[in-house]
């Protein structure tokens, strides 16, 4: 997705729809993304890999108010929740821009392509990159995109 990852859209989706039903279904097999989209309001989360059975249950339960999570990562989820409960990403600190546009650039854009996507100029996309470095105490390029993985900003 150009301008956001799937966390953040599911996040935007359930401010502007507190009730709707939000099932990630993605290739990532991380149970720590997994832990992050549920507690950004998701009802479940498949792997592309799962059974259509599985969808369909997912789908069931949500209506139901209920939560699934494909069986495949569900004991990497309770290890990760055990081991961090309370947390929440590092990258909730930035504003919607500034995480749009660490994205970009982790995503391997230059200041300009990120300025053209998001119909700024350059400086812009630079005050938004070196505030947020400044903010974060990050001092090159290299940290901040490690800061997008480990923040899940950029979900490979």
């Amino acid at each position: 997705m150009p301008l956001m990852n799937g966390l953040e859209a599911g996040l935007r989706l359930k401010e502007l729809m507190p009730t709707m039903k939000l099932i990630f279904l993605t290739m990532n097999e991380d149970p720590d993304l997994a832990v992050e989209a549920m507690r950004c309001g998701a009802s479940g989360y498949l792997l592309k890999s799962s059974a259509v059975e599985e969808m369909l249950c997912a789908i069931q339960l949500a209506l139901k108010g209920k939560t699934y999570v494909t069986p495949q990562i569900r004991r990497g989820m309770q290890k990760s929740f055990i081991k961090n409960p309370g947390a929440k990403g590092q990258a909730k600190v930035l504003t919607p821009r500034q995480r749009e546009v660490v994205q970009l650039l982790a995503e391997g854009k230059s200041m300009k392509e990120v300025a053209d996507v998001l119909k700024v100029t350059p400086r812009t996309v630079a005050f938004h990159k070196y505030r947020v470095m400044e903010e974060l105490n990050i001092r090159t390029t290299a940290e901040l995109i490690q800061f997008a993985i480990k923040s899940k900003i950029l979900v490979r």
